[in-house]
């Protein structure tokens, strides 16, 4: 068990240009950054997409997988169905809510000796799920010992 005593908390917000969606980009190399530029040797990161269109998951980043990714996302969620969300803003991205809420938004990844816990085929992924190129911003919290 680890203790207290260097209990720190570090963050750092990462921006990312996104293609409309479904848009999956891998950030797992821009995440380890964070990681060690916090100093924490033990803990976990908290990785949040900020905006309701935007999702956070790992996957293995390969094109076969990305594709399949994108067909389900879009099975689930289907851009031309019509979505109550069209009522309120009439701005045709009602799918984008509903795929972006089925991933969601945030994921935590636990920090072991100064690394990531990941598999060797796992990478965190952001998804832009929007009608629209965006801007992504993600919210990279460390927590844990130093």
């Amino acid at each position: 068990m680890a203790g207290t005593d260097n209990f720190f908390v570090y963050f750092q917000d990462i921006e990312i240009v996104m293609d409309k969606g479904p848009d999956i980009k891998d950030i797992t190399l821009s995440v380890e950054e964070v990681v060690n530029k916090s100093g924490i040797k033990d803990g976990v990161i908290h990785i949040t997409s900020v905006g309701s269109t935007g999702s956070v998951t790992t996957i293995e980043y390969e094109p076969g997988v990305i594709k399949d990714l994108k067909d389900i996302i879009n099975e689930i969620a289907p851009p031309d169905r019509y979505y109550e969300h069209e009522k309120a803003w009439h701005d045709g991205n009602g799918h984008s809510h509903v795929q972006a809420a089925i991933i969601g938004p945030s994921i935590s990844v636990s920090i072991r000796n100064y690394e990531m816990v990941l598999g060797t085929w796992q990478q965190i992924v952001i998804i832009n799920h929007d009608i629209k190129q965006r801007t992504r911003k993600i919210t990279v919290t460390v927590v844990g010992n130093t």
